[in-house]
Parts: C-alpha cells; structure tokens; sequence
C-alpha cells in the first residue's frame, strides 16, 4: 500500500493509477488520510464501491431493519417459499403474514426519500 499527499497525487496522477492496480494508494492532506485510490477491475465492481458507499441506500437499509424490528418483515423461510410457489399459489392461514400483508405494513412504513 502506498501512501502519498494530494499535490504528489496531482503531479503524477497517471502513475499513482498504475501503482493503484497493485494496491491501494491512500490520499494525504497535511499528513491525514483523505482518500484512497483504488484500482477498478471490471464495472461490477466499480457498481458495488459505489453502491456499498451510497448514503440513500444506507437510509433504505436501514429503514428496512427498522421495519424488521417492527415485525413487518417475513421470515426468511417464507420469502423462499413464496417466490418458489409463484404468483398464483395462495398460503396457508396458518403462517404469520402473507408476503401481500408484509409488503403493505412496510408501504405504510416506508420512508421517502429523495435523491
């Protein structure tokens, strides 16, 4: 791993991208980590970093465990069970909640949010 300031970054951009393909090169400004550089190997990945650093997705994210405490979550072996039935296949009375009433108790408690 490389480390070195953001006026050594400017001057030799091109290079510290090369040397990002072999590690990561973390940012300096007055001797503090601002950044990293890192190499991208294909657009998945780039998808994922960005994704995986997206405020609005953390707020959805966390809006969703929220409504999991809440209990308007499904448990995990229903959600299987539903997509694997189909659209069409109706469930037992004996489950907790329907997927249908999970999806409604989390529409009335979703979040909006904007870009």
């Amino acid at each position: 791993m490389k480390i070195a300031s953001v006026a050594d970054i400017k001057a030799h951009f091109s290079a510290y991208l090369r040397a990002a393909a072999r590690g990561p090169v973390v940012v300096t400004r007055s001797g503090k980590a601002v950044g990293i550089l890192l190499a991208v190997d294909d657009e998945e990945e780039l998808e994922r970093l960005v994704v995986g650093y997206s405020a609005r997705l953390r707020r959805i994210l966390d809006a969703a465990r929220e409504r999991i405490r809440a209990g308007a979550g499904i448990r995990h072996e229903d959600l299987w069970q539903d997509l694997e039935a189909g659209p069409e296949t109706k469930r037992p009375s004996s489950r907790r909640r329907t997927a249908r009433e999970a999806r409604q108790a989390m529409a009335k408690t979703r979040p909006r949010l904007s870009a």
